[in-house]
């Protein structure tokens, strides 16, 4: 027997009605019987549909607050049942099965109940069990049934079925596709959900799942295919932002924008900030009382390295502000919010981009983070230790400053965003010098202090910026070199985890050049 069957018969049962009564009358209008239940049969009939219930098949009624519907053989018998099975169209006719042609089911709103905060036990009441049944049911026998599972598929499948009275078998294998890696990802959300709640550390079996919200025009090359996809993480960033103009946004663009808003978010909410980053590194980070200010601050610490960057600001984009963006060739900006003078400065670059996020992420917001390896991945927690003025140890006979430990603990949090091995000078809440991702800590120490040579060139300055600044490191100095190196740059204070087999050795150096030098406990690699 052919796999290509005729649709006669549609079962549909949605939470997201979206759509669902155009569908269903153009289904209607093509000859197909509908069979549904609760409140999408009552829908369809106020849409003057004629709906025979699910209850009508089974002989039995809606029970236990609508726990059960369509669990029951007649309905699974129509979706599983080998239509060239000569066993299985006896088992019909014996049992009064009726077949079941296409499918059309999407699941209680598990995720969207979590999000708005519900009690635990309305979020397992939205754990929906005979959708997924069905739609599992239907997805292992598309070879003769068709399932739909979301409202984007409605107009080509009533399509097809008004053309040709049947779907074709690579639609349906399509459509199968898609159906299970629905449910894996409903699944996935359930299980990583009550996981969550038992505080329960790392599962025997982890899944990650996400909807397409992109297909990029390549990956980090052109080379690369890439695909951009969305968690039910609703926490601010790239990934919730609105894109008020400007071309795609490319992979690249994505990554270094969602380091740039982790980087900026971090810093003191009472000023303005602004991070510059380019390949996921940020070239000049400024804090101050005024937004303009913290851009130039930014601006001057690496202002070759700052064309085609990407800009992150935490507070509102106001006009004056993208002036000087708009002075300086700029792939990205990102900000909570933007003024309309702002976003009309910006409509005059067309291809720049302006993502608004309307909030900040938390930097201390918990959450997973993977790195595929060959045959497997790596998971970790989030890095959202903060560490405070509390936590400092203060190990030199000097003791810093106020300036100083204000510009130390900038100094780490920008370090903590730095690929390791990360160095980084500060001097009045601005980076003045960066170095990032050195196999060595001493080159990274001499490549921040030549980069802030070159940034005081750019800018007219004869002096170095490091000059009476302070300077931050990731990890612990395992020799005196890297430490003596940011001295030579003209640095005065140093914060650092600390941890060396060689710490008294760094902390007698660190004396014997004037130093103040803190530990904070906490290491910040970053790879």
């Amino acid at each position: 027997m052919s796999t290509i069957t005729p649709v006669r018969r549609a079962l549909i049962s949605v939470s997201d009605k979206t759509g669902i009564s155009d569908f269903a009358r153009r289904l209607a209008v093509a000859g197909v019987e509908l069979v549904s239940t609760g409140g999408t049969a009552r829908m369809l009939r106020e849409s003057g549909l004629e709906v025979s219930d699910v209850s009508q098949i089974t002989s039995f009624p809606e029970m236990m607050d609508g726990r059960i519907k369509t669990l029951h053989p007649r309905i699974h018998g129509g979706l599983l049942a080998l239509r060239d099975n000569a066993a299985h169209r006896e088992a019909m006719s014996e049992h009064d099965i009726p077949e079941i042609d296409l499918l059309v089911v999407n699941l209680y709103p598990f995720e969207e109940t979590v999000k708005r905060g519900a009690s635990f036990d309305d979020c397992v009441e939205n754990i929906d069990i005979g959708g997924p049944a069905m739609i599992r049911a239907a997805a292992k026998n598309h070879r003769f049934v068709g399932v739909v599972t979301h409202p984007d598929d409605y107009a080509r499948i009533a399509d097809e079925i008004e053309s040709d009275g049947e779907l074709g078998l690579d639609l349906k294998k399509q459509l199968a596709a898609k159906a299970y890696a629905m449910t894996a990802a409903y699944d996935s959300a359930i299980a990583a959900w009550l996981h969550k709640d038992m505080e329960a550390g790392f599962p025997a079996q982890f899944s990650i799942a996400g909807r397409m919200a992109d297909e990029l025009r390549y990956g980090e090359n052109p080379h690369q295919s890439a695909a951009f996809y969305r968690t039910g993480d609703d926490r601010p960033g790239v990934a919730t932002a609105r894109q008020i103009q400007g071309k795609a946004l490319s992979y690249n663009n994505l990554n270094d924008t969602d380091a740039a808003y982790e980087l900026v978010a971090e810093l003191d909410r009472a000023k303005a900030a602004v991070a510059i980053i380019k390949h996921a590194n940020p070239c000049g980070v400024g804090v101050d009382a005024d937004l303009l200010a913290a851009y130039e601050k930014a601006l001057m610490c690496d202002p070759v390295s700052a064309f085609g960057g990407i800009v992150a600001l935490n507070q509102t984009l106001t006009a004056v502000t993208a002036e000087k963006i708009l002075e300086v060739f700029t792939e990205v900006v990102v900000a909570p919010d933007a003024d309309e003078e702002a976003i009309g400065l910006f409509k005059k670059k067309k291809n720049l981009r302006l993502l608004l996020t309307g909030g900040l992420p938390a930097p201390t917001d918990q959450g997973d983070l993977i790195k595929p390896l060959a045959g497997g991945f790596l998971v970790q927690s989030r890095d959202n230790r903060c560490v405070t003025r509390d936590e400092l140890k203060v190990v030199t006979k000097r003791q810093p400053s106020e300036q100083e430990l204000d510009d130390m603990l900038f100094a780490f949090k920008v370090a903590k965003h730095v690929k390791s091995n990360a160095i980084v000078y500060a001097k009045d809440n601005a980076t003045v010098g960066i170095g990032a991702g050195q196999m060595s800590r001493l080159d990274s120490s001499r490549i921040a202090a030549r980069k802030a040579v070159d940034a005081a060139e750019a800018c007219g300055q004869h002096q170095p910026l490091t000059h009476g600044s302070v300077v931050a490191s990731d990890a612990f100095f395992p020799f005196a070199d890297g430490l003596l190196a940011a001295a030579e740059a003209g640095a005065t204070a140093v914060i650092q985890p600390g941890g060396s087999m060689r710490d008294d050795e760094v902390i007698a150096a660190a004396d014997a050049a004037e130093l103040a030098m803190v530990f904070t406990g906490v290491r910040h690699f970053r790879h």
